[in-house]
């Protein structure tokens, strides 16, 4: 008889909403901010909450803002 395995909890989901033009800073990270699907000013996505991600966010965190 197999054993009912535990339901997986539904990641946890981030809003990253695009509010500075990465025009002007570091190649690099307009390249986050294109890499993170951002494609232009008060343009939100929804990315799920992960290390990656957040290693993301933080390259870039003044140029976008984050709710949970």
């Amino acid at each position: 008889m197999a054993k009912k395995t535990a339901k997986q909890a539904t990641p946890k989901r981030l809003k990253i909403t695009l509010v500075r033009s990465p025009t002007g800073f570091n190649r690099t990270q307009g390249k986050t901010v294109e890499g993170m699907g951002l494609r232009r000013i008060r343009h939100t996505v929804e990315l799920l909450d992960t290390p990656e991600t957040r290693g993301m966010i933080h390259k870039v965190r003044h140029l976008v803002t984050v709710q949970e």
